[in-house]
């Protein structure tokens, strides 16, 4: 049984959720994350997008972001769980700029709750430049979450800024692990204390697997067997060097699928 691969929408941050499918079913791939943003959203882009993965066959890995943030309950929130149930995914990934632990676990319990029926799982990302900074603190989420759609995303990225290691995910459920995210990076990054350069790094410096120093192999062992992965490279170089969005896409997928044959 072959990993499945899935396009990262930050791959091609520019696109239409239309143009995403399209380029990842150019590309080879097998599945698509797509960016919602519910303010921009209506029945008509929902009925193109359906449109496009019938026509392509493609499945929808993740839906992001439902972002949290401190004050008053955003409905916009629940409307990106509609939405991405609508397309079939079988994720929506969830970030917290909310420094409230208490509101976070607050409202990531209300999201999935209200996805359980959909059925969608609710995956929570941490990153050191969140408010779930690191592995440790988004595993005490879960815990006192105890929900039974509920996902942790692991970010290779991410687990190395915020001082974590594969092997950490062995003290964890394994059902947790539902998807996880794939790229490379140098061994050592910005100063674990700059947010900001942490965040740049995530967002336009990431490499393609092979292209940098994380423990990736290690990273895909401790992982259930054939955990599905999202293939998040997002480069500023890349955008620069392929403006074409299939091409993009295609040259990630090949950097990664032969990074794989040599070393998983």
């Amino acid at each position: 049984m072959a990993t499945l691969l899935s396009l990262a929408s930050g791959v091609i941050p520019e696109a239409s959720p239309v143009q995403a499918v399209y380029a990842a079913f150019d590309a080879g791939f097998e599945a698509v994350g797509l960016w919602i943003e519910p303010a921009r959203w209506d029945v008509s882009v929902t009925r193109q997008v359906q449109g496009a993965l019938r026509a392509t066959g493609l499945r929808v890995l993740d839906a992001e972001v439902v972002w949290l943030r401190p004050g008053p309950f955003d409905p916009a929130l629940l409307a990106t769980i509609d939405i991405a149930a609508e397309l079939g995914a079988a994720h929506v990934l969830v970030v917290s700029s909310d420094p409230n632990r208490a509101s976070t676990l607050d409202r990531f319990v209300r999201l999935c709750e209200h996805a359980r029926p959909l059925p969608l799982r609710v995956a929570l990302e941490f990153g050191a430049f969140t408010d779930v900074p690191d592995l440790h603190a988004a595993a005490a989420i879960l815990r006192d979450a105890a929900q039974p759609n509920q996902a942790l995303l692991v970010d290779a990225l991410h687990l190395q800024r915020s001082g974590g290691r594969p092997a950490d995910l062995a003290a964890l459920p394994p059902e947790w692990f539902s998807y996880a995210q794939l790229c490379d990076a140098p061994a050592k990054g910005p100063s674990a204390g700059d947010r900001a350069a942490i965040r740049a790094e995530a967002v336009d410096r990431r490499l393609c697997s092979g292209e940098g120093e994380l423990p990736l192999a290690q990273l895909l062992a401790a992982l259930p067997a054939h955990t599905p992965l999202s293939l998040e490279v997002r480069s500023q170089a890349l955008r620069r060097r392929y403006p074409d969005f299939s091409e993009r896409a295609r040259a990630v997928l090949r950097q990664t699928q032969d990074w794989m044959r040599a070393s998983v």
